[in-house]
């Protein structure tokens, strides 16, 4: 487990819960402008990690999740070491990709979505940390 991704309307709201009434370490803030959104890391105290998901617009994929589901878990990450290998072996397996190729995600990370249809409903990434 890498993290789990959970989408809120306001990142400065729930950084005050996360941080300051749960106790969690604020590990950094991110914006990725191509996924039109703002993230924020924390650490529970062990690798597993929690990023919270704010939208930069309407058309952000974390704002269509806020409208349909509203706040909460948005998808949960795995880590692996070879995403192009294992995004190969799930395409030859028949699995629903959101994304056949990696892209670049917050911290140097390589990341790719597999889609909730081949997973019981829950939107997977995969996880490569830098090398």
């Amino acid at each position: 487990m890498d993290h789990v991704g959970v989408a809120v309307k306001s990142l400065d709201e729930a950084i005050k819960i996360y941080r300051d009434l749960l106790g969690f370490e604020l590990k950094g803030i991110h914006v990725l402008k191509e996924r039109k959104v703002k993230v924020a890391f924390f650490s529970m105290g062990g690798e597993a990690q929690v990023e919270l998901l704010e939208p930069l617009g309407s058309d952000s994929p974390v704002a269509k999740f806020l409208e349909t589901r509203g706040e909460g878990i948005q998808h949960v990450a795995v880590r692996v070491t070879d995403i192009e290998g294992v995004l190969e072996k799930l395409k030859q397996k028949g699995v629903v990709l959101v994304d056949e190729k990696p892209r670049d995600g917050a911290e140097g990370k390589k990341i790719a979505f597999v889609s909730p249809k081949s997973t019981k409903g829950v939107l997977m990434e995969l996880v490569q940390l830098p090398r």
